[in-house]
């Protein structure tokens, strides 16, 4: 009686896992073991690199509105604060977006918060 060699679902899950390690170098492509492997720690990255992206944005919103403020003559901490008593619910996004693309309208807003 020959052995039991697992067949067709073996071969299905071996075939998924080498097929999300497609681009990878060398063995990590081939063969199965380098690419579980691979695969695994590719998908720890990926789930650590989603938090990441979240705080990098942030950071750079806040670069940005931070130079738009200094070119209306204040800081970015006091303009926040400024808008946050003057009761503009304008996200950091946003703001970011407008000192970039309508500096009129960003200067607009920060007198409106200095006032």
């Amino acid at each position: 009686m020959p052995r039991a060699k697992r067949g067709f679902k073996a071969r299905r899950r071996r075939n998924r896992i080498l097929n999300r390690a497609e681009g990878f170098f060398g063995s990590r492509h081939k063969l199965f073991a380098f690419a579980n492997e691979s695969v695994h720690k590719a998908w720890i990255y990926s789930y650590i690199g989603r938090r990441l992206r979240k705080r990098d944005f942030r950071r750079l919103w806040i670069a940005r509105i931070n130079a738009g403020a200094r070119m209306n003559g204040t800081t970015y901490s006091r303009l926040v604060n400024a808008l946050k008593k003057a009761n503009v619910a304008l996200d950091r996004k946003i703001l970011a977006d407008l000192a970039i693309a309508d500096p009129t309208t960003f200067t607009s807003i920060c007198k409106l918060a200095s006032t």
